[in-house]
């Protein structure tokens, strides 16, 4: 996995390229993030960077890692992301890495984050069944019915992965290939093209492709 950063969707907007093109961002929150545990391939078997972001209070923080942060030398943090074969020069621990450090303007990034729940859904909605005369089987007169999920008397059974209700949504999701728009160091913001999994507020992983 290559570079990336940990950071906080705050919400959508849109801005003009140089050509006068309006376009749809996305702006994220990217904090200094703290190297809060470097492994090696002599000591782990593989090269990575452990790294923390967001302020968390300290009662809340279990005893473990509170521990663990105090080892770096950094206050409790609420998100812990571990990014193989990155390792930046000369890092330490407790040293804090910048949305500028790891990310320039025009950059194709990856963003991963837990998609927006919608709770239990039917068949409809989730699988976009299309009801009587469509898509579903077994069924005549009520349009928003799975339909015959059974099979006959060999082999006696549902088969796994059958289309059926549900919880829908509220699953790691990654975007690729979005675009780094629009860097604000002073504010610790940066803006990507399109849309990023969840909703605001929400902690996400940026990878540098």
């Amino acid at each position: 996995m290559s570079s990336g950063l940990i950071g906080k969707k705050v919400g959508m907007t849109n801005v003009f390229d140089d050509d006068g093109q309006n376009f749809a961002v996305t702006v994220i929150e990217v904090e200094p993030c703290v190297i809060t545990q470097i492994k090696t391939e002599e000591e782990n078997g593989y090269d990575a960077v452990q790294l923390s972001a967001f302020d968390r209070k300290e009662k809340s923080t279990p005893k473990p890692l509170q521990g663990h942060f105090e080892k770096a030398g950094t206050s409790p943090k609420k998100y812990i992301k571990e990014f193989r074969d990155f390792i930046p020069e000369d890092a330490e621990l407790g040293d804090e890495l910048n949305i500028e450090d790891v990310f320039n303007i025009g950059d194709n990034v990856d963003v991963v984050g837990v998609s927006k729940g919608t709770g239990f859904t039917g068949v409809m909605k989730r699988h976009n069944f299309r009801g009587v005369g469509g898509a579903t089987h077994g069924q005549y007169n009520r349009e928003r019915h799975p339909g015959s999920i059974g099979q006959a008397s060999d082999p006696a059974r549902v088969f796994p992965g059958i289309k059926m209700a549900g919880r829908s949504g509220n699953e790691r999701t990654k975007i690729k290939n979005l675009t780094v728009a629009r860097i604000f160091s002073e504010s610790n913001l940066m803006m990507v093209t399109g849309s990023i999994p969840g909703p605001n507020g929400r902690f996400v992983e940026i990878y540098n492709r």
